[in-house]
């Protein structure tokens, strides 16, 4: 043995290391590498994340005061808000008049059904990305989506509407018309949780089309023939009239919406026109608006079904109800559930069929009129000036989807091709009008009814379609027409409230049952819609397209446009102050007799 040289202690003597060791070891590293990487990842989407909502709470989520923060920082599960101190509560206030309604967008896009909520074109595609875009980016439990519109309404206060000048409007870009209403936005900062929010498709020229359509023609059409009746055969050219100047109105709000990017909606053009009060008055109007075509639902429901079932009637505990109170109280029990559902995906689905209904009912009349055997027989005056205002009211309200206008030009593939959009879903519905008004005048004459379904005899098969379509279709729509009015005021009530859904159906319930007992004290289907169309349509659809694109393009005008603008704000204006005025003496008289 060399000298100087340690021998290994046998006890710990490691032993050759065999090919099948060699292979365990590798596969361990690997496992060992694999995880490590997993680690890593994980961590740095971590760290991702929460520097994405760091930049949330300090640029967007801009809270009221310390105790309106307390009830956010729930809705965001454990993110921990900063509040806006230097805000007092008086400046707090003023933000939420100055914005509501901020709910209005959202609400009418169901409503009208664009773009995205219940074309039959595209209904299917664009509410289910809708919805997937909701679920994609809701927080972690399904409680706030409950409340998210609630947190959005919050949020939006310090959101400005319109920017100081077109300089600094021309940097930021607008939030996107079909984002999510999860998705919480500010001028300055458009931050995104997991994935950047998608908007569904826009629409072609031809769903665009459709979307006029579908806006414009409604319950109107059931009234054309009586418009004749009261107005005359010359007051025909009241409705032509009518269509061109509401076509040119709805070309002068795509120049408004043009004139600043940050205008998407009726009540933003008339903030940026005349301010705060100019917004509430036109929000007001648009309401007004939309609780009375809920009301003509309910009558137009029980006319319907009581020319069905005339003998029907209760007398309950000295409580008389004939057939057309019956059936209105049955009709608003049916459509009261409705009205307390939050997602209206499934009702726009079915209300977009409005198109298709108003067709078949117009096939059905033409049926009745030469296959069925009840003939054309000529009739009636030339012009009948007593009773023009009301044909003024009738014929105006057919042209009552102005503010729905600015949706489908948002919504377009091609904004540019908006006029001409325009222009032929216009003649589409002047030609259904018209041919519905001669048609159904000439069948029926001077007997005919507010709603030519009443004057179709019940014993054809053809009338029964008839009738049960225009029954069926309200009932799809009442919902989505009386939720934005009815978000309308939840949005004024506090946070606490507002988050309650019982506090909800509450609200709704006592709009559904208003509704009702309106259109059981005034009955009157033809002289409500005239009273619509004289006081409401007139300022939407005429006078306020002409007075705001005048005060958003002064100095850029030229003298022809000017009194262009002039002559339509004239006429608006005397045909709202005489057709109003005739339809309130018409519901009177007709009361007191």
């Amino acid at each position: 043995m060399a000298a100087g040289r340690l021998l290994p202690d046998p006890a710990f003597s490691v032993k050759p290391k065999t090919s099948e060791n060699n292979q365990n070891i590798q596969v361990a590293k690997t496992e060992v590498a694999v995880l490590w990487w997993i680690l890593v990842l994980l961590i740095g989407k971590k760290k991702k994340e929460k520097k994405e909502m760091t930049t949330v709470d300090e640029g967007v989520f801009l809270m009221d005061d310390e105790e309106n923060q307390s009830q956010k920082e729930l809705l965001l599960d454990d993110n921990n808000l900063k509040g806006d101190d230097e805000r007092g509560e008086d400046d707090s206030q003023y933000q939420k008049i100055t914005s509501w309604p901020r709910t209005f967008r959202d609400s009418m896009e169901a409503y009208g059904s664009v773009p995205h909520s219940s074309v039959v074109l595209e209904a299917g595609s664009r509410s289910l990305s809708r919805s997937l875009t909701r679920l994609n980016n809701s927080f972690r439990s399904l409680s706030l989506r409950k409340r998210a519109s609630s947190y959005h309404l919050e949020s939006t206060l310090t959101a400005p509407l319109l920017y100081p000048d077109q300089e600094t409007a021309e940097k930021p870009s607008p939030a996107p018309r079909s984002a999510s209403r999860l998705s919480f936005t500010s001028s300055a900062v458009q931050p995104s949780f997991h994935e950047p929010i998608k908007g569904p498709p826009k629409c072609s020229y031809a769903q665009s089309v459709f979307n006029g359509i579908n806006v414009m023609c409604g319950v109107g059409l059931l009234s054309t023939p009586y418009a004749i009746k009261q107005g005359g055969w010359l007051g025909l050219l009241i409705l032509f009239a009518f269509s061109l100047i509401a076509c040119y109105t709805g070309v002068l709000l795509k120049r408004c919406l043009e004139s600043n990017p940050a205008l998407h909606t009726f009540p933003d053009i008339a903030q940026a026109a005349f301010g705060t009060p100019g917004r509430l008055v036109i929000s007001i109007l648009l309401y007004a608006e939309l609780y009375a075509a809920c009301v003509e639902f309910i009558i137009l429901m029980g006319d319907n079904l009581s020319s069905v079932f005339p003998d029907v009637h209760v007398n309950l505990v000295g409580v008389f109800l004939n057939s057309h109170q019956l059936f209105s109280i049955l009709a608003t029990v049916a459509v009261l559930p409705t009205a307390w559902l939050r997602n209206l995906s499934f009702m726009s689905y079915l209300s977009a069929g409005g198109v298709i209904a108003s067709v078949l009912v117009v096939l059905c009349l033409l049926w009745v009129g030469v296959i069925d055997g009840i003939g054309f027989h000529p009739s009636g005056t030339a012009l009948d000036i007593a009773n023009l205002p009301v044909a003024l009211g009738l014929y105006g309200f057919c042209y009552a989807g102005h503010p729905l206008f600015p949706n489908i030009y948002l919504s377009m593939q091609n904004p540019a091709d908006f006029p001409s959009v325009l222009l032929l879903s216009f003649i589409i519905c002047t030609v259904l009008y018209s041919g519905v008004a001669i048609t159904g005048f000439l069948m029926f004459g001077g007997a005919i009814e507010s709603q030519f379904t009443l004057n179709m005899p019940t014993t054809f098969v053809a009338s029964k379609i008839a009738v049960w379509t225009t029954v069926v279709n309200p009932l799809t729509k009442y919902a989505l027409t009386i939720t934005p009015v009815a978000l309308s005021l939840e949005e004024l009530l506090p946070l606490a409230w507002f988050k309650s859904h019982l506090v909800s159906i509450l609200i709704r319930t006592t709009l559904v049952l208003s509704t009702l007992l309106v259109a059981i004290t005034f009955p009157f289907f033809g002289f409500i819609m005239a009273l619509i169309g004289s006081f409401i349509t007139m300022i939407i659809a005429l006078i306020f397209p002409c007075a705001s694109y005048l005060k958003l393009l002064r100095g850029k005008l030229s003298r022809i446009q000017i009194a262009v603008c002039c002559s339509i704000m004239t006429v608006g204006v005397f045909c709202s102050m005489v057709g109003t005025y005739s339809s309130v003496m018409k519901i009177a008289n007709t009361m007191q007799s």
